[in-house]
């Protein structure tokens, strides 16, 4: 049993054992501080708009933005600052959940306590407790701080919200005669944000606020931990670089053209429009976009996304890191097996375990024998002998109809058994069947009566004559549709380890339930001094570690991170709440989970079916596809388009794009981007995840693949314009010739990219079509355009370009998806 150090210093000089705490000690006590969880912060909005402006996108956006207001752009400028409100948004809804997330992790704690002070007992605030007051916990209260049990009979606590643990842990009082000991077992200590269960508990104050194991993991909660995304990272440096890019070359453009004579107007318009085309405004804005519908998608899955950039990396998730309790597991105990002894069946089992159980007892086994076993005769209860450690059983007396006393008891196997004239072997026979059971683990209770003749109220426990009445075997089952989805897990190559502080017996019946490990799983019992990281690099399975502590788990997560593994931790307690921020995705239940788990998480699951979690995994990977795919569609239509507004003025000749092209180019550019590609649906089952890669929007083939189709495509642009008839002469055709090419391309790449799956692709390259017949073609357009109506030949040539495009395109598909 392991042992924490009590620390001493920290306790003024008491007369006994059961003394309080006199007012000038108290006011000495105080410089350990307030028993607060953490310290009111407070932060308007100025604040947050303080530290949002230090994100690199927002700056790029306003900067962006600017610039289209200088160059009378107000459609793009407006469409760029629309963009930042979200951003803002989101980083206000940040901003509260940590409050909330804070206000949640304190709500667990006692708001008042009953404390001995000047030799009374007296009910004070919970934050105004010290180190060395005596608190007295009723059943079914929340302990107020850390602290030894220094008083109380038949103790057992819940501490699910530190532990996991799903079943009701035992607590003994320490039995002190002189001074304090310098370490005492777990069993002996209280911690804060637990609740008391049953018996009534005198606690002496050794740690309060941030100081008790709650306060740690709240620190630990309120780290913020999560850094700027891979991709945000990587649309970062993308933008960056073709910032600079286009501010150069449009510098070099307008050098150019005054070296060429043709002035300082023309010049600027050179200038102007290259900078209109080449200005990456469109990545971040279809990024942001993206996460949006991304939000709404998963939503949809009954996976609230709190965090928008949470979308991009759920999607690339290559470990789970699971919570048991509540998450595989209901949460909640249930009684799972009846084995009646011969002569009894299983209604006389379940009434005699009811009424060797209290009806108003905060146990969980209690409240589930009631709650499973008829109505319990309303007979006269004459006496109750609680649970005690040193008996290990808990025995009610009846008085029956005609007078009749009744004395039914529960517990330790061995104890009921003992009590009973069994045979050996027959005794021997009912271990064995206990031992079964537990090892599949469960909690195995024994349940025995005895009858008695009188009306006399018994003084004394009855201690023999019992019948066996069976055993009971309890369980927290596993939730639906858990085994399915980790099947899926397991079948796309992400790693599934649950993580628990319940007994390893119980934790490995669990991991062999649901499919871990082939139905072999390996789950390792940590202790305090366990070192996760080399039990890791030691390499071999691990499906599941047990008796882990909140500081463990974080260590798991950091070690599996380090191996290259994207973890995803799912839980729902405040115990759960260090490894959902360490994360890289930390995924809360919504039904069960605490107010603190669901506000630290990303994202919520609002049916707490680990099944969901595996379809927002799939549909996150299909939206990272689909973002992939819209930014190759970006780049391959803006190379062309940059390069034909810089080259073509280099070479001394017309203007290939004139301001309104641009604007008519950007109408179609950016509904394309932002609508043909966000609904594309997933091709086949699960994709297999990938490690030991880089985050990156695309390998190293992918890019060649991308800059020589937009090579090709750009020759094919510029080519189309040089060889049109009389490009000096006919800078109309010439240019018409280009758009038609590039509108062709356009429309060939979205063709390509989606394989027109969804309507919205099918209207999107439809509608960009369309545009370049109609405004080429038609003269009223055509001349408002200053462009000349192409020729049959000129359409065929185009329509040549368009089939080419479209089976580059595809063949690029395929790469960014393998």
């Amino acid at each position: 049993m392991s042992q924490r150090p009590v620390p001493l210093d920290r306790l003024p000089d008491l007369p006994d054992a059961g003394a309080g705490l006199s007012r000038a000690q108290v006011a000495a006590q105080q410089r350990w501080g307030t028993n607060d969880i953490v310290s009111s912060e407070s932060g308007g909005w100025r604040q947050v708009l303080r530290d949002s402006l230090r994100d690199p996108m927002l700056g790029f956006l306003l900067l962006t933005a600017a610039l289209f207001g200088a160059l009378g752009q107000w459609t793009e400028a407006l469409t760029l600052l629309a963009a930042i409100v979200p951003l803002l948004a989101m980083d206000a809804v940040l901003h509260r959940r940590t409050q909330a997330s804070s206000a949640g992790l304190a709500s667990r704690l006692a708001s008042h306590a009953r404390v001995l002070r000047d030799g009374e007992w007296q009910t004070v605030p919970a934050r105004e407790l010290v180190p060395g007051d005596l608190v007295e916990v009723p059943p079914g209260d929340h302990v107020p701080a850390d602290g030894l049990l220094v008083g109380g009979e038949a103790l057992q606590a819940d501490e699910s919200t530190l532990t996991g643990e799903s079943l009701p842990v035992v607590k003994r009082a320490l039995p002190v005669h002189g001074p304090l000991p310098d370490r005492a077992d777990d069993v002996h200590w209280a911690s804060a944000g637990t609740r008391l269960l049953t018996g009534q508990a005198r606690l002496r104050v050794m740690h309060t606020g941030a100081d008790t194991r709650y306060g740690e993991i709240v620190r630990s909660a309120r780290v913020d931990t999560q850094g700027r995304t891979p991709l945000q990272q990587a649309i970062g440096g993308l933008v960056r670089g073709l910032l600079g890019l286009a501010v150069a070359v449009c510098l070099v453009l307008a050098a150019v053209r005054l070296w060429q004579g043709h002035g300082w107007v023309d010049a600027l318009l050179s200038a102007v429009t290259l900078a209109v085309a080449a200005l990456p405004e469109e990545f971040p804005v279809v990024y942001t976009f993206f996460l949006g519908v991304g939000v709404f998608r998963l939503a949809r899955r009954k996976a609230l996304v709190r965090r928008a950039v949470a979308v991009e990396n759920i999607g690339r998730v290559s470990c789970i890191v699971s919570d048991k309790t509540g998450t595989l597991t209901a949460g909640a105990l249930v009684l799972a097996h009846l084995q009646p002894a011969p002569g009894c069946d299983d209604a006389v089992l379940l009434e005699r375990a009811a009424r060797a159980a209290r009806a108003d007892s905060g146990d969980p086994m209690d409240q589930a024998l009631h709650a499973a076993a008829s109505a319990v005769p309303s007979d006269r209860l004459l006496a109750t002998f609680p649970f005690t450690e040193a008996r290990r059983r808990e025995t009610l007396v009846w008085q029956c109809d005609g007078g009749a006393m009744l004395a039914c008891s529960k517990g330790a196997p061995e104890t009921m058994l003992a009590l009973c004239a069994l045979p050996p072997a027959e005794r021997e026979a009912w271990l064995a069947r206990v031992d079964a059971l537990a090892a599949g683990g469960h909690k195995v209770i024994a349940v025995a009566w005895r009858d008695g003749v009188g009306t006399e109220t018994p003084q004394d426990e009855p201690s023999d004559g019992f019948r066996l009445a069976g055993l009971l075997a309890f369980e927290d089952p596993v939730r639906y549709g858990v085994r399915e989805a980790l099947a899926s897990c397991l079948a796309a190559g992400i790693r599934v380890v649950m993580c628990t502080g319940d007994h390893p017996r119980t934790a490995t019946a669990v991991a062999r339930d649901i499919g871990l490990g082939a139905g072999d799983p390996r789950v390792l019992a940590l202790g305090p001094e366990a070192d996760l990281a080399a039990l890791l690099a030691e390499g071999g399975r691990l499906d599941g570690v047990a008796r882990a502590t909140p500081a463990q788990k974080v260590e798991l997560v950091q070690a599996l991170q380090r191996q290259g593994e994207l973890v995803a931790v799912t839980g729902d307690g405040v115990n759960d709440v260090p490894a959902l921020r360490a994360a890289d995705i930390g995924v809360a239940m919504g039904e069960r989970g605490t107010r603190s788990a669901r506000e630290v998480a990303p994202v919520v699951l609002l049916d707490d079916n680990f099944g969901t979690l595996v379809a927002a995994v799939a549909e996150g990977r299909q939206l990272f596809q689909n973002l992939r795919l819209a930014f190759a569609y970006l780049l391959l239509i803006h190379m062309p388009l940059v390069v034909g507004a810089a080259l073509i003025p280099m070479l001394g000749l017309p203007l290939l794009f004139l301001p309104l092209h641009i604007v008519w180019l950007e109408l179609l550019i950016h509904p394309t981007a932002m609508l043909a590609f966000q609904d594309l649906p997933p091709q086949g089952p699960l994709a297999a995840a990938v490690r030991g890669q880089p985050a990156r929007f695309f390998a190293p083939q992918a890019w060649w693949v991308i800059l020589g189709l937009g090579a090709l495509m750009s020759a094919a642009l510029v080519g189309g314009y040089l060889l049109a008839p009389g490009p000096n002469a006919d800078a109309p055709h010439a240019r018409a010739m280009a758009l038609g090419l590039l509108t062709a391309i356009s429309a060939a790449a979205v063709i390509g990219l989606t394989g027109l799956r969804r309507p919205a692709a099918r209207w999107a390259a439809l509608g960009t079509l369309a545009s370049g017949v109609v405004l080429i073609q038609w003269p009223a357009s055509s001349r408002l355009l200053e462009l000349a109506p192409l020729h049959g030949s000129d359409w065929g040539l185009i329509v040549v370009a368009l089939v080419a495009v479209s089976l580059a395109a595809a063949a690029l598909a395929r790469r960014l998806k393998a």
